[in-house]
C-alpha cells in the first residue's frame, strides 16, 4: 500500500517521475539516495571530462597554437590521439567492471586523467601533446559507458531517460564552461607567473579532476547485486536488488567469455544499434569547429571562448527536454527521431555554406538540439535489459566504435587545410544525419517486432507491460495535482 498521496507528490510526478504517485515512501527515500550517489558524482566528472577535453579547442584559439608552432593537420592528429585511446578502452572498461567494483575503477580512471591534465600545462611541443592527449583519452574512456551501464543497472523505464539526459548535459555544461573559463583565465591569469593564459586552464582543471575522482571511491554505488555504499542500509540493498530483478533487468553472471560473444552477435541489437549511433554521433561533429570558424571571421580570442559557449547552453536545454519528453510518454523512438529530423536543418545550411555569416551562426549555435544521445543510450538499455553483459557491450560498443569512427573521419571530411568551409565535412554530416534516421526507423521495426513475439509467447516483464513505447493509460497516468 502506498497510502495517500499528497500534492507534491502528484506534481512532481507530473515533472519528474511518472509514477512517484504509485511508489512506497521507501522507494521515493531509496531512488533520491541513488540520484545522489549516482547523479551527482557522475555529473561532476562528466562535466570535467568535458571541460577538460574542450580546452584543446579552447587552448588552441588562444594562443597555444602559436606557443608550441602548431602547422598544417597537427591539431587535428592531437584530437585523434585522444580519440584512438578514447575508442580502445569502451569495450574492455565494461567488461572490467563485471570483475572490478565500477567505484575503484573509475576513481582510478578519473584521478588519472587529471593527472595528464597537469602534464598538458608543461607541453613544450606537438608531438608531447600527442602523448599527453592521447593517455588523457585512454583514462577517460571508462566514464561514459559504464556510467550509462551502472545506471541502466539501477534505474526503471519511467527514471532512465531524464537522468541520462541529466548526466550527458553537463557534458555541454562543461563544454560552455570551457569557454567562460578560459575566457577568464586569459583575461586574468595570462603571463602570470610567466606562464600563458592556455597553460593556466590545464591547471586549474586539473586541480579540479582530481578530487573528483576520489569522491567516486566513496560515493558511487557500483551495481544492485554488489553495492557496499555506506549511504544505504541493508534493507535498502536488498530492495534495491529485488526492484532491479522486478522489472526485468538481469544481473551480472561474471562470465566473460565467448558465449557472450557468440550470443551477442546472434542477436540484432549491436549490429543496429551500433551502427545508428555511429552515423549519428559522427553527424553531430559540424559544430566542433565553431571556433575556427568564429577565429577566420576575425572574432576576439574572448569572443571565440564565449559565443560557442552559447551554443552548448542551448544543447543544454535541448537534452534534457529530449530526455524528459522520453520519459514522461514512455516513447523512445519518437524522441530519438524528431531531435534527429531537425538536425537537418542547421547540417543542411552548412553544408549549402550561405554567404549570410547570421545564418552559418545560427547553424553553429543549434546544431547540438539534435542531441538525443540520452534517449538513444535509455532504448538500447531497455532493449537489451533481459542480459546484462549483452546489455554493456552493446552500450559500449555504440560509443566505442563512434570514437574509432571519429578518430579518421575527421581527418578525411574535416582536413585543417580547408578550414573554415570545410567542403566534404559539412556535406558529409548533412548526409550522416539522412543514414541515421533510416537506421533508427529499422530500429524500430525490428523492436516491435520483438514485442509482438514476446506478447505471443506470454513473456514480457511486468516492466516492459505497464510502460511500453505506447504507455499504458492505466498503469502510468500521473493523477492531477489539482
Amino acid at each position: 500500500m502506498t497510502g495517500p498521496v499528497g500534492f507534491w507528490t502528484k506534481f512532481r510526478s507530473f515533472i519528474w517521475d511518472s509514477d512517484a504517485h504509485l511508489k512506497t515512501p521507501e522507494e521515493r527515500a531509496l531512488i533520491r539516495k541513488l540520484d545522489f550517489g549516482i547523479l551527482v558524482v557522475s555529473c561532476l566528472g562528466f562535466f570535467l571530462k568535458y571541460l577538460d577535453q574542450n580546452n584543446l579547442a579552447n587552448a588552441y584559439v588562444s594562443g597555444m597554437k602559436e606557443d608550441l608552432n602548431i602547422n598544417g593537420n597537427q591539431y587535428t592528429f592531437m584530437g585523434t590521439c585522444y580519440t584512438v585511446a578514447y575508442a580502445l578502452m569502451q569495450v574492455p572498461s565494461t567488461m572490467i567492471i563485471q570483475k572490478i567494483r565500477p567505484s575503484v575503477y573509475l576513481a582510478f580512471c578519473e584521478i588519472g586523467w587529471g593527472i595528464w591534465t597537469f602534464a598538458q600545462a608543461g607541453a613544450q611541443n606537438s608531438q608531447q601533446m600527442y602523448a599527453f592527449r592521447f593517455m588523457i583519452g585512454l583514462f577517460e574512456s571508462a566514464f561514459f559507458p559504464c556510467l550509462l551501464y551502472l545506471m541502466g543497472s539501477w534505474y526503471s523505464k519511467t527514471e532512465l531517460a531524464k537522468r541520462i539526459a541529466i548526466f550527458h548535459l553537463t557534458g555541454s555544461v562543461g563544454t560552455a564552461m570551457a569557454g567562460y573559463l578560459q575566457a577568464a583565465v586569459y583575461n586574468n591569469l595570462n603571463g602570470h607567473l610567466g606562464i600563458a593564459g592556455w597553460r593556466w586552464l590545464y591547471i586549474i582543471c586539473g586541480c579540479m579532476t582530481v578530487p573528483c575522482g576520489l569522491l567516486l571511491f566513496f560515493v558511487l554505488p557500483d551495481l544492485p547485486s554488489n553495492c557496499k555504499v555506506w549511504y544505504l542500509s541493508d534493507e535498502e540493498k536488498a530492495f534495491a536488488l529485488e526492484r532491479a530483478i522486478r522489472n526485468g533487468k538481469a544481473q551480472p553472471t561474471g562470465k566473460v567469455d565467448l558465449a557472450l560473444l557468440k550470443r551477442t552477435f546472434s542477436r540484432w541489437h549491436w549490429y543496429w544499434f551500433v551502427l545508428g549511433y555511429v552515423l549519428y554521433g559522427s553527424s553531430c561533429a559540424a559544430t566542433g569547429y565553431f571556433g575556427i570558424w568564429l577565429k577566420a571571421e576575425g572574432f576576439s580570442v574572448s569572443a571565440r571562448n564565449v559565443i560557442p559557449s552559447c551554443g552548448a547552453l542551448i544543447n543544454i536545454v535541448a537534452i534534457f527536454m529530449w530526455g524528459f519528453l522520453a520519459d514522461l510518454t514512455g516513447r523512445r523512438f519518437t524522441w530519438v527521431f524528431v531531435p534527429l529530423v531537425y538536425g537537418l536543418i542547421p547540417n543542411g545550411i552548412l553544408a549549402v555554406w550561405p554567404p549570410s555569416v547570421k545564418l552559418k551562426e545560427f547553424a553553429f549555435l543549434t546544431g547540438g538540439v539534435q542531441l538525443m544521445t540520452a534517449v538513444f543510450y535509455t532504448w538500447a538499455n531497455e532493449i537489451c535489459k533481459d542480459d546484462n553483459e549483452e546489455r554493456a557491450l552493446v552500450v559500449s560498443s555504440m560509443n566505442g566504435l563512434q570514437y574509432a569512427v571519429a578518430a579518421w573521419l575527421p581527418i578525411v571530411i574535416f582536413p585543417q587545410l580547408e578550414a573554415p568551409t570545410f567542403r566534404k565535412g559539412f556535406p558529409g554530416t548533412f548526409g550522416l544525419v539522412i543514414a541515421a534516421l533510416i537506421v533508427i526507423v529499422i530500429i524500430k521495426l525490428l523492436a516491435d517486432r520483438d514485442e509482438r513475439r514476446q506478447r505471443v509467447a506470454g513473456t514480457l516483464s511486468s516492466d516492459e507491460e505497464s510502460a511500453t513505447d505506447e504507455k499504458k493509460d492505466e498503469d502510468l497516468k500521473v493523477e492531477s495535482p489539482i
